[in-house]
């Protein structure tokens, strides 16, 4: 509840200002999707092709922000559903500054990626749900966490004792199964051309993710 003392003060510099120095239009790229899915490969991927052509940006990942800001936090569904808040407010604090903001994050309970979206102005909430398969993301198993998750040794794991609630109207889905990181990085680069969040949509270079 806020304190009734407390009053919003509006800055003459506003969101507008910062961004016009940038060349760019400023937006938060809320990548979703189950553990092993490839979110904080493509969300590095995607910062570094922007970074590379000149564009402003910033990425929030899952596991780097435990480690500070929602370091008190847990996985139960309460904690899950604060750990989004926090995140989501710390993208509208980027936001404002004129940044393009990368998220990777699980999310996994629909409402409160609404919520996130909510915090946003129309269109400066770009959701991309990373559809990639569970059988594909438990193959993969890059930090050992199904594993632990099948053994009973993690509990309330999205998609094995907690569930995944899939994105239904996305602005953009791609399946790392099927795309290389090269070819997901493009689909939202294309994304963002269109939509005018970047200046110069013709200069766009994308080089290997591995580059």
């Amino acid at each position: 509840m806020t304190d009734t003392n407390i009053v919003w003060h509006n800055y003459k510099l506003n969101k507008n200002h910062r961004a016009a120095i940038k060349n760019q239009k400023p937006c938060v790229i809320w990548l979703t999707g189950l553990s092993g899915a490839g979110k904080s490969t493509l969300a590095e991927a995607l910062d570094r092709v922007l970074h590379a052509n000149d564009y402003h940006t910033y990425g929030l990942d899952g596991d780097n922000v435990r480690h500070g800001l929602n370091k008190d936090l847990g996985f139960s569904d309460r904690d899950r559903v604060e750990n989004i808040r926090r995140v989501g407010e710390a993208a509208k604090l980027m936001v404002d500054a004129g940044l393009i903001v990368i998220t990777a994050f699980i999310s996994p309970f629909r409402k409160d990626r609404e919520m996130v979206r909510s915090l946003f102005e129309p269109t400066e909430f770009i959701e991309v749900f990373i559809s990639t398969p569970i059988e594909d993301c438990e193959k993969r198993d890059p930090k050992g966490l199904y594993k632990k998750a099948r053994a009973g040794l993690i509990k309330n794991f999205t998609g094995i004792d907690s569930p995944y609630e899939a994105p239904e109207d996305p602005e953009i889905n791609v399946d790392t199964s099927i795309l290389s990181i090269e070819e997901a990085v493009k689909e939202i680069v294309d994304y963002l051309q269109k939509g005018g969040f970047l200046s110069a949509p013709e200069d766009i270079e994308t080089p290997s993710a591995n580059t």
